[in-house]
């Protein structure tokens, strides 16, 4: 749909020139000579931009510009002031414009004034979207998406949240394998009973052991007393063995009886336990080619691996980016007692345009610095971490179908290589 702008300006011949030269770039532009008669038409229509001058008679520009800012917040507004009135600029932007023009008016930037007008209340309107939708698409706790990669995952993991079935969940680190591993425990039958998290890759093949089995005392010099596994621990919940990739070839045998037999015998005892719990197991490897290349046992692989969920990268998750990065700022802005109430523009093009080779971990991160740095209502791109200020995206980023927003083709034709590098791991002579 075309971008509605409403003109207002005492100067019916002003009105009219503006009128018609935004016509001309596919606009569509009613003008007043009231701020009154505005305001009336704002009550029933609604429009995407407002101009105004600012000296008018009876209700001025600052006036309409703070009625606009308070009744009609996603709106936004720009001033025509002339040349020289400095003072009378300042005044608008504290009242809240967007942005200002001098008087006489230039057509070309006017019209690009009024595109990055309309480019930040599209901006401002998908995140405002977003943020509705996050009861909705935060089906599992804080798990937040709203792209058709995570409608795909919260669909599947609402189907095999109330089973037993064990879940082996794939995902690059940071993507949140144990998020999605404590939804299903609290949305499952077990949801009363404990939740308990091993990383197989944190602790040494001995005390990963008896981490999980437990111990007898004196099996060995600290072993004072006997001790309970996690297997054990985890009685009538959830156990996830988090990074299962990593844990050695000798010990994935025991484990595997242990699944078998739903049984343990703590290391140095005579008895067996018996324990009933649902298996998650998690890992960033791609444990098919592990096995293949017998680093991973075959048959713990496919005992563990019966329903296989997939993470996607957070570069695969488009908006969403922007979704995750506003809950982020909301968060450490509560956390930190701090007047932050969004993400600039600009910023929201940087992080859609990086890479996030660490994930949803990265982004909360780089949320959490740029509360704390920011000295301003919303994150400007100087407040993330310089590898993102500086990242040169692969991806193609356009905010607006206006030549003013479109890149030059050998920035376009350089993202392009850069992405059909990545794509084969800069492998050259594919």
């Amino acid at each position: 749909m075309r971008a509605r702008i409403v003109i207002v300006d005492d100067d019916p011949s002003m009105c009219d020139v503006i009128a018609t030269r935004l016509r001309r770039e596919d606009l569509d532009a009613r003008w007043f000579t009231s701020a009154n008669d505005a305001l009336a038409t704002l009550q029933t229509e609604s429009f995407d931009v407002v101009l105004t001058d600012l000296r008018m008679p009876g209700t001025s520009g600052i006036e309409l510009c703070q009625r606009i800012v308070c009744d009609y917040p996603g709106v936004p507004v720009l001033v025509m002031t002339a040349f020289g009135s400095l003072e009378t600029a300042v005044a608008a932007i504290r009242a809240g414009a967007y942005d200002f023009v001098t008087k006489p008016v230039e057509m070309d930037l006017l019209v690009a004034a009024l595109n990055r007008a309309l480019n930040q209340r599209d901006l401002e309107l998908q995140v405002k979207r977003l943020s509705q939708t996050v009861e909705r698409s935060q089906p599992f706790e804080e798990m937040i998406g709203e792209s058709p990669v995570m409608r795909e995952l919260f669909d599947q993991l609402h189907r095999i949240a109330e089973t037993d079935a064990t879940v082996l969940i794939h995902g690059e680190s940071g993507t949140g394998k144990e998020l999605v591993a404590r939804a299903l425990s609290k949305r499952s039958c077990r949801a009363a009973g404990p939740f308990l998290a091993v990383n197989c890759s944190a602790l040494p093949e001995t005390l990963l052991e008896s981490e999980l089995f437990g111990h007898a005392r004196g099996a060995y010099t600290d072993a004072r007393s006997d001790r309970e596994g996690l297997f054990v621990q985890a009685n009538g919940g959830t156990l996830l063995l988090d990074e299962i990739g990593d844990m050695s070839l000798s010990l994935q045998p025991k484990l595997l009886r242990a699944i078998e037999e739903r049984r343990v015998r703590p290391v140095g005892g005579d008895h067996e336990i018996a324990f009933d719990v649902r298996l998650i197991v998690s890992t960033n490897h791609d444990l098919e080619t592990a096995k293949d290349e017998g680093r991973f046992r075959e048959d713990l692989f496919y005992r563990i691996n019966v329903i296989q969920v997939e993470l996607p990268p957070l570069r695969a998750r488009g908006t969403d980016v922007l979704l995750i990065a506003r809950h982020f700022v909301e968060r450490f802005a509560g956390r930190f007692g701090k007047p932050v109430v969004g993400i600039a523009e600009s910023t929201a093009k940087k992080l859609l345009s990086y890479d996030w080779q660490g994930n949803v971990r990265e982004l909360r991160n780089a949320m959490e610095r740029a509360v704390v740095l920011t000295q301003l209502e919303k994150i400007s791109v100087e407040d993330l971490p310089e590898k993102i200020r500086d990242h040169q995206g692969s991806r193609l980023f356009i905010a607006g179908d206006s030549p003013i927003d479109l890149p030059p083709l050998d920035e376009m034709e350089r993202r392009y290589i850069l992405h059909v590098l990545q794509s084969v791991s800069d492998n050259r002579t594919m």
